[in-house]
């Protein structure tokens, strides 16, 4: 199989990811909005609805359209084959990492905002799954797999992602916010025990 065809191929295969990503999300957040709202932060309560998730769906997904233009870059065949298997093993794993804390959330999946957090009325502290491993883990995927299509795709489209990808941290913080009011002691012992986004290599002894 030639270089071009493998390309091709991983090029779909990465599409068809996305895809999977995408309706996982939207499905996540048209469940959500059936669901009684509890404690909120920040404007949640007014923006978080949803005219807001099509204004902002349509604006940022016609940025992307009109950003898809590769880079002005003519690569010989190693750093190619490079490119790919870099840019592979950060986005495969990165949706992976996504559609793991995804399915870990179950019913409480919910979509934040830089603007403010709004939990269920119901809302429970998930801390099992990848949640025992780092606080943020479905961020952390977005943001290892923006970088991985970087290399993959080698578009505008992919810088731009990978660097409003980037706002997930404000948004964090903004969670974090909610769930620390909503939990207290609960969310700080959690905190004390689980790294907001990188691992930690050695667990230290209880007590």
């Amino acid at each position: 199989m030639s270089l071009n065809a493998i390309e091709w191929w991983v090029k779909w295969i990465g599409a068809a990811a996305a895809i999977v990503f995408l309706s996982a999300a939207l499905w996540g957040i048209r469940r959500g909005l059936r669901r009684p709202p509890g404690r909120a932060t920040g404007w949640a309560g007014r923006v978080l609805r949803l005219p807001f998730y099509v204004l902002v769906g349509a604006v940022y997904f016609g940025l992307c359209f009109l950003l898809w233009r590769p880079f002005p870059l003519t690569l010989s065949p190693s750093i190619r084959i490079v490119m790919l298997v870099l840019g592979a093993l950060l986005y495969f794993p990165g949706l992976a990492l996504w559609l793991w804390g995804w399915r870990t959330l179950g019913e409480m999946f919910n979509v934040s905002s830089s603007f403010g957090a709004q939990l269920y009325a119901d809302q429970r502290l998930i801390v099992r799954g990848p949640f025992a491993i780092v606080r943020h883990p479905m961020y952390l995927g977005v943001l290892i797999a923006a970088l991985g299509a970087i290399p993959i795709y080698q578009t505008w489209t992919s810088v731009f992602v990978a660097l409003n990808f980037l706002g997930l941290i404000f948004r964090a913080r903004r969670e974090e916010q909610t769930l620390a009011a909503e939990f207290g002691e609960q969310w700080e012992a959690y905190c004390r025990s689980v790294p907001a986004w990188i691992p930690r290599l050695r667990r230290g002894k209880k007590g």
